[in-house]
């Protein structure tokens, strides 16, 4: 992550754990529908494994290297999470209205995904260490309309959601994204995606070792 290579790799192995028993658990218990929820932590511990390997390229060391890490780790931040995150959360819900909302945040994901993933194969990302941090430093595409649905896809979608550690997934996620903009806004892609993955351990209170009934787990 933002702090360094160590960081980024534990952080990343802790995750991929964390998915692999929640992955389990949700296949044990026969809930195939909440699987891309259980395996967020995978994806997150990836993109982390992704930065701490980015670390070691710098200064200089692999010049290729750290171009294929930086859009690859892009891939993930940018375009994948909004895509992914929402459309796991709508598969896993039983609530019609809710469903119904869900939808539509998932198709302004896939668009915000799509708009972004469209930018980052014409013009190449660069990461730089600024600060004992990375920072990622984009082409001007942020604009406002996708900056508001990438918003919208990944912390509103598990607000909408009527199980709870799914909802406490988006309140945590939102609160990280603020904090991590208010005093990080330099580093901010790197901090939120690291506070994020971690955050998203959150996933295993899901799926416990025993579940309870389904109904306690509601809204």
């Amino acid at each position: 992550m933002c702090f360094s290579a160590t960081a980024s790799f534990t952080a990343g192995t802790v995750l991929l754990a964390m998915g692999s028993v929640a992955a389990r658990r949700a296949s044990q218990a026969q809930r195939h529908r909440d699987l891309p929820f259980a395996l967020i932590p995978v994806l997150f511990g990836i993109q982390q494994l992704l930065e701490g390997a980015l670390w070691l390229t710098f200064p200089d060391k692999a010049p290729c290297l750290n171009v294929a890490l930086t859009q690859s780790y892009s891939v993930f931040s940018q375009v994948l999470r909004p895509i992914y995150v929402p459309v796991a959360v709508l598969l896993m819900e039983t609530v019609p209205w809710r469903r119904k909302l869900l939808v539509g945040v998932a198709l302004a994901g896939t668009a915000a995904g799509l708009f972004l993933l469209y930018y980052l194969l014409r013009l190449r990302v660069v990461a730089q260490v600024s600060g004992q941090h990375i920072v990622y430093i984009f082409p001007h595409f942020h604009v406002l309309a996708a900056s508001g649905l990438y918003l919208l896809s990944t912390c509103a979608s598990p607000l909408l959601s009527s199980q709870r550690a799914v909802w406490l997934f988006g309140v945590v996620a939102t609160v990280s994204f603020i904090a991590a903009y208010t005093v990080y806004t330099t580093w901010f892609i790197s901090v939120w995606c690291f506070f994020a993955a971690i955050l998203s351990g959150i996933v295993l209170l899901h799926f416990p070792r025993h579940r309870a009934a389904r109904e306690s787990t509601e809204l």
